[in-house]
Order: structure tokens, then C-alpha cells, then sequence
């Protein structure tokens, strides 16, 4: 039976039964959008004794996120889960990117008001049109926005004295510490970590363009490279390889020939396949206990995955807060609810 988190604690099955009857009591069906959004403000969490003194470019954890109107309640419920289950919360730095300077100002005002103590920088993508033209369709559309590339260029956009950062997705929360993660081992010249999935079938994230073209299906004809899914939601990045080895190029040439011949069918996720899979440090699957939020078509409920869970990751269709706010949760969506610090306006109005 799954166990969240690795303090062993409870079964998963009757606090997740728990929790789903209490967030099914007082579903609000109001859907509330856009600027519209009220969020509570997050208790405070300090450091245990056991911690370091705060040393910003020595002991913190440096987490990278991007921020907009469409996945704020996500993302607050990710930083809420993230603070609340480490060991060291104010040694944690949060570095979000935003797709513009006009909606960084209003996304700062939010952050502040619900995490007054925070630590943390908003990153406007400076050329979000060059971004853009970059970018083909793909089967879903909420895939096709320039911020779901963010993750191509942080080498660029954040500090170029940070080393290493844990990139995560908004339509998540951890019930782990962040510190365990962060300190993934990047072994021998690997510049990114994440949990691997050698079992999925590899050839069905490209088309047979890419397959039939000689001089394209020998990306990965290295012998020395055995090319694996993972998940791009949730990695620990080198920065300063990343930066040595021109690696946002490198994702860039391989959405240029995207554009000029259809190689692959999903976003962002191909081009990092391309140039990583198979050159990756491993991380413990744990870590990214992901598709939660179904397929990119209809969003149908799933299962966990075997095994223990220190991040649960509603990745594809179907989100949580979407999900609840229509009174169609699906239980594991129970285990998101606790972390939700929108305001509903029933209680604005108490």
C-alpha cells in the first residue's frame, strides 16, 4: 500500500478517504477566475533546531517555478505544501517565472499578501513573442502557452551565480522535504535529475517522420545511451552545466526543425527527451507520482503509481481545483484540498 511521505505515517487509503468526505462537504461550485482571486494568508513555518544558519548561496534550497492567472491556485497550493513539509522553510528560495511585467506586479501583490515572509524573485520572460513563434501546436492547447517553455530558459533568466535549482510544476504538492530532492546527486557530467520510466513505450512520444528519417532515428543510436521517459515537472537542473554546454540552444534547434517538419506531438516534453533521455541522474520515482490528472484528452481519474509518494502531480487534463469546483472530484483530488488557500466568497464575506 502507498505510504505518503517517508516517515512512514498512515496508509494512504483511510487519510485519503478522510480527507476526500471532509473536501466533499463544502465543494464551492462558483468558479472564480482571472484577477478575481482571493487567497488566504499561509501560517508561517520556521526552521528546526537542527538547521543551518541562512546562507543563501551556501544551504538554501532554490526551487524555480512559473506563476500566471490560469495556475495560481495550483501554484500556491504547491508553495504552501512545499514550506509546510520542510525541515527548513526559511532557507527555501522561490524563483518564479511570469510571462510578462504587467501581470508580475499583480502576481507579486498576491504572493506577498498570502506568504508575507517568503523569499522570492518574479522573472518576466523578456521576449515572450520570439518564444511564442517558437512553439507548434500540440494535442492540447493549455501545452501551447510560451510560460510552459519557461523551464527551457531559466539558465538565462535566473541569477547567473545560482548553481542548481529544483525545477516543479504548479499542479502539484509534495508531502516530503524539498531539501532530500534537492540534493539529488548529479553524477558524472549529468546536467538535469528526475525520476525515469524505462518501462513506457519510448517510440510513441515521435512520429514516424521522426523514425523513418535516417539521420533523425539515430539520436539516440548511442550505444553508451538508453533513452527513458520522464516527466520534465519535476527536475533538479545544474545550472552552471546547463549554461557551460548551451543546452537552451541546443532545445531550441530541435523546435526549430519542429516547426519545418512535425517530428513529435507533445509540447515542451519531445525536445527535452531529445536532448537528455538516456543522460539523466536518476531520481527515486517517489518523487513525481504523476498523470494524476489523467490523459490529455479527458482527464479520467487515476491511480497512484506502486509505491511510497513524496510529491503527487495531477499532470494532464484534469487539475484538482477544476475538478472540485465542479463537484467532480476525483478521490485523490482530496489529497490536493488541504493545501487550497483560495478565499472563497463565502468566507470573505464571514
Amino acid at each position: 500500500m502507498p505510504k505518503l511521505g517517508r516517515s512512514g505515517g498512515s496508509t494512504l487509503l483511510p487519510l485519503l478517504l478522510f480527507i476526500f468526505s471532509l473536501s466533499t462537504l463544502n465543494v464551492n461550485t462558483t468558479t472564480t477566475t482571472g484577477t478575481n482571486l482571493h487567497f488566504k494568508e499561509a501560517p508561517q513555518f520556521y526552521n528546526s533546531p537542527s538547521c543551518s544558519s541562512i546562507n543563501y548561496s551556501v544551504n538554501a534550497v532554490h526551487v524555480a517555478m512559473t506563476l500566471d492567472i490560469a495556475y495560481l491556485r495550483g501554484s500556491m497550493a504547491a508553495i504552501l505544501s512545499v514550506l509546510q513539509h520542510s525541515s527548513c522553510p526559511e532557507n527555501i528560495v522561490f524563483h518564479f517565472v511570469a510571462s510578462s511585467s504587467a501581470e508580475s506586479t499583480h502576481l507579486n501583490l498576491t504572493i506577498t499578501k498570502s506568504f508575507p515572509y517568503l523569499h522570492f524573485t518574479i522573472y518576466p520572460i523578456q521576449d515572450v513573442a520570439a518564444v511564442a513563434g517558437l512553439i507548434s501546436t500540440s494535442i492540447r492547447s493549455a501545452l501551447d502557452c510560451p510560460l510552459n517553455y519557461a523551464r527551457n530558459y531559466l539558465a538565462d533568466l535566473l541569477p547567473q551565480h545560482l548553481q542548481k535549482v529544483v525545477y516543479l510544476d504548479s499542479d502539484l504538492v509534495l508531502v516530503d522535504d524539498i531539501a532530500e530532492l534537492a540534493a539529488t546527486p548529479l553524477t558524472g557530467d549529468s546536467v538535469l535529475a528526475a525520476p525515469e520510466y524505462c518501462n513506457a513505450n519510448f517510440t510513441t512520444y515521435f512520429t514516424p517522420t521522426f523514425w523513418s528519417n535516417p539521420s533523425l532515428s539515430l539520436t539516440f543510436a548511442n550505444r553508451n545511451r538508453r533513452p527513458c521517459y520522464f516527466n520534465t515537472g519535476v527536475m533538479v537542473i545544474d545550472l552552471e552545466r546547463w549554461r557551460a554546454g548551451d543546452y537552451t540552444t541546443k532545445i531550441v534547434e530541435w523546435m526549430e526543425l519542429q516547426k519545418r517538419m512535425r517530428i513529435y506531438e507533445l509540447g515542451s516534453l519531445p525536445p527535452f527527451l531529445l536532448v537528455f533521455a538516456g543522460n539523466i541522474a536518476p531520481v527515486d520515482h517517489s518523487w513525481n507520482q504523476h498523470g494524476l490528472g489523467g490523459d490529455n484528452f479527458h482527464g479520467l481519474c487515476r491511480d497512484l503509481h506502486p509505491g511510497p509518494v513524496s510529491l503527487l502531480h495531477w499532470s494532464g487534463k484534469g487539475k484538482p481545483w477544476a475538478r472540485l469546483d465542479a463537484n467532480h472530484p476525483c478521490p485523490l483530488d482530496g489529497l490536493w484540498s488541504p493545501y487550497d488557500l483560495l478565499q472563497t466568497p463565502y468566507t470573505i464575506e464571514s
